[in-house]
């Protein structure tokens, strides 16, 4: 049995996504215990326990101590199925961190998987769905894995209900990953969402003109249906080999114009330090790295990317090295 002490490092529910997805993939029985060690409160929260259930439902598994709150699971996964899965986290719990536990999985099946997921699309303390849409998916293609997304509704605090449809196709070509050469810039995007509550008062468009007060770039304007009011705002750098994002949420009492100069921003940021991957890329390409071997360049060494580092290295046969902004593997 795999052994997973959840305190390790920043103690989030990143190591328990990490965690689930690669004993879903590797089909070893693993322990996850003091889930969420440094967050009030600790344990599962609806989200994770959305994500464990629905884990456990594609990969045939058995499970214990899945329940709101619990500090510990022992999951147990058996046959990964392909098929059409339905999943309601039922707040505005984040749609794509329920995708970074249960992406890895469906695309070792032997079919094509849809996810029909319903939860927060752009909440706080996650990608938006704009960032996965240009930047999580537009990776995933690069290392081979092909997927299809749909937005069907928006979603964000405190009601949620945002509506994805996900397709994933087995990942058939599985080669080494090298992510260290971007090439040149092409184009900078930002797309900026708000619901049709604020369409009267401008926020979209009021937010891309605080992101071009520092970056000049592309625009894309969408007021949208959602049952809670929101906006948000997404910026992406297009280069030769690669892409990068920031993603910033409106707040009440903040200006659109700040929300959209910080996006741009942390984009510049980004860019300046002439990596491949952002820094919430650099995380999250880290099980995919694990899997298939390679090198990549990312722009931070964050605490996630050394948390999903310590819990690859739990499940895989391989070590990895760290060289400045350099990643590598070693088997």
């Amino acid at each position: 049995m795999i052994e997973i002490d959840g305190s390790y490092c920043e103690g989030g529910g990143q190591i328990l996504r990490t965690a689930v997805a690669l004993a879903g993939v590797t089909g070893k029985e693993t322990r996850i215990f003091n889930i969420r060690a440094s967050r009030d409160p600790p344990g599962l929260k609806r989200q994770h326990l959305t994500g464990i259930l629905a884990a456990v439902e594609i990969c045939n598994a058995s499970i214990e101590g899945a329940e709101i709150g619990s500090k510990e699971v022992v999951f147990r996964p058996e046959t990964i199925k392909s098929g059409k899965y339905k999943m309601d986290i039922g707040t505005a719990g984040s749609v794509t961190l329920l995708l970074q536990t249960l992406i890895p999985i469906i695309a070792f099946s032997d079919k094509k998987t849809v996810l029909n997921i319903i939860g927060g699309t752009n909440v706080q303390w996650s990608p938006s769905i704009d960032y996965y849409s240009e930047v999580f998916l537009y990776f995933l293609e690069k290392i081979g894995i092909n997927t299809k997304m749909e937005i069907l509704r928006y979603g964000f605090y405190p009601k949620g209900g945002g509506k994805i449809r996900f397709e994933v196709l087995p990942w058939e070509n599985k080669n080494k990953i090298d992510l260290t050469e971007r090439g040149k810039k092409k184009k900078i995007k930002a797309i900026s969402i708000a619901t049709h509550h604020l369409k009267n008062v401008e926020v979209a468009e009021r937010q891309i003109r605080g992101f071009r007060r520092v970056l000049p770039c592309e625009k894309e304007i969408r007021y949208v249906d959602s049952y809670s009011i929101g906006s948000s705002i997404t910026g992406t750098a297009y280069f030769e080999n690669s892409r990068m994002g920031s993603s910033v949420l409106g707040e009440r009492g903040k200006k659109a114009e700040i929300v959209g100069r910080e996006a741009a921003e942390e984009l510049k940021k980004e860019i300046e330090s002439s990596a491949v991957l952002d820094k919430h890329m650099g995380d999250q390409i880290i099980p995919y790295l694990g899997l298939v071997g390679g090198k990549i360049k990312v722009s931070e060494i964050t605490d996630h990317l050394k948390s999903n580092i310590w819990v690859v290295e739990k499940f895989l046969p391989v070590k990895f090295r760290i060289e400045g902004n350099i990643v590598k593997t070693k088997f």
